[in-house]
């Protein structure tokens, strides 16, 4: 990490405050310092750099993630080939059973799904008929429910979408937008991967490690253990990029931003493993847990021992998702025109825009932001040198002219 001292050599004071050390404020302090030669003060209130993504080594020896998996898939490669600058990869790609009728099954639906609930042989051209039988269109899909029960009818939807949507939102999906659930595929083919992007690896040493190799560099001073209201008044700066609640930095001006929240309990049991794959999820309400992880498979370690994760969806603790409802898009709307008007301030990320973003998805924000302020200063440049050129050639002219009145007042 940064030294104290670092900027004990130039004058007081950043070019850019970031608040918040994840990913969309990590990328740009990165960007900031190397591509432009700012002074970049980092900050934030957890005790540790990388946001969500935070990962360490437990007592066992095992790599976790502290607030529930994180899996790397993106189909940018702007942004792979960004991110592998400061890690190496060990390919990945990630599977996911649940819970249902007493057995695992693979989610995303697909045809070995359907071939264990059904107890069928099925072709893909079954699947995709059987799936049609089951489906009960809807001529407008609004919310969530819609969605599911538009491609794969109500029977499926009760089994795998409606009670883990209950217990993660605290919400029935037909009080949700339809966003949520048209994020996950149905198949009829036996690909069992849960996502289909074309890169999907995971850090070869972990997260934090990854962050680490991205802040490590003479112009990035981090200071964690810190809150925004602590330093926004008692340090200097130039330009300030706001990746924490928008609603927050405002005083909550219109009242707060719904988010659900998270709680995790984590625990080490004396078996090598635990589950068949990382992930499994447990769609039934009878369950309060929503899915368990078991990290050994994400990293490919040897232990005679595993760790696992124990998931909890919260209505109170750390904002982690933006709840997907009219009203709320209304909310933020208004913060986003406060936003609009506050110069020199720029709000990032999933709680400075108050939407969901996958890693790669604030990965690329970050990016394209940066390219926005480094062009926006090259503007600035030329005007200047315009402007330099402009006055020089005044300068020329003027002098020019006195000397023509001096040589007339000589005849």
């Amino acid at each position: 990490m940064a030294k104290r001292n670092r900027f004990a050599h130039q004058r007081s004071g950043f070019d850019y405050l970031i608040v918040g050390a994840g990913f969309a404020g990590s990328v740009l302090a990165e960007r900031l310092a190397a591509g432009l030669d700012k002074r970049v003060l980092l900050i934030d209130r957890r005790p540790h750099i990388a946001g969500n993504a935070y990962d360490h080594y437990n007592d066992a020896g095992i790599l976790i993630h502290r607030y529930g998996p994180h899996i790397f898939h993106t189909n940018s490669q702007q942004v792979a080939s960004y991110l592998s600058r400061f890690t190496k990869w060990r390919p990945y790609e990630h599977k996911v059973l649940a819970d249902v009728d007493n057995q695992l099954v693979p989610i995303p639906i697909n045809l070995t799904t359907l071939e264990k609930l059904y107890n069928l042989k099925l072709t893909p051209e079954d699947a995709e008929a059987f799936l049609a039988s089951k489906a009960e269109p809807v001529a407008e899909i609004r919310t969530s429910e819609d969605v599911v029960i538009n491609k794969v009818g109500r029977e499926l939807y009760e089994k795998f979408f409606r009670g883990y949507t209950r217990k993660q939102w605290g919400l029935d999906p037909s009080e949700l937008d339809k966003s949520v659930t048209s994020r996950v595929p149905t198949r009829t083919n036996t690909d069992d991967r849960y996502f289909g992007d074309s890169f999907q690896q995971m850090p070869l040493h972990g997260y934090t490690r990854m962050f680490e190799n991205m802040l490590d560099h003479p112009n990035i001073k981090v200071m964690l253990n810190t809150d925004f209201e602590e330093v926004r008044h008692e340090v200097q700066y130039d330009r300030l990029i706001y990746s924490g609640p928008i609603d927050e930095y405002f005083d909550f001006r219109f009242g707060k931003l719904p988010y659900r929240s998270l709680q995790f309990r984590h625990e080490t049991v004396d078996q090598e493993n635990f589950q068949p794959v990382a992930v499994v999820n447990y769609p039934s309400e009878n369950v309060p847990y929503t899915r368990i992880t078991e990290y050994k498979h994400l990293t490919g370690q040897v232990n005679p021992r595993t760790s696992l994760t124990y998931e909890y969806p919260a209505a109170e603790g750390d904002p982690y998702y933006p709840v997907p409802r009219p009203e709320n898009a209304e909310l933020y709307r208004k913060y986003q025109a406060l936003a609009d008007a506050t110069p020199n301030v720029t709000f990032i990320g999933r709680l400075g825009t108050y939407k969901y973003y996958n890693m790669d998805q604030v990965v690329g924000q970050a990016l394209a932001m940066f390219n926005r302020i480094a062009e926006s200063e090259q503007r600035e440049v030329q005007h200047d040198a315009a402007l330099s050129r402009a006055a020089r050639e005044m300068a020329h002219v003027n002098g020019a002219l006195r000397a023509e009145v001096v040589h007339g007042a000589g005849d």
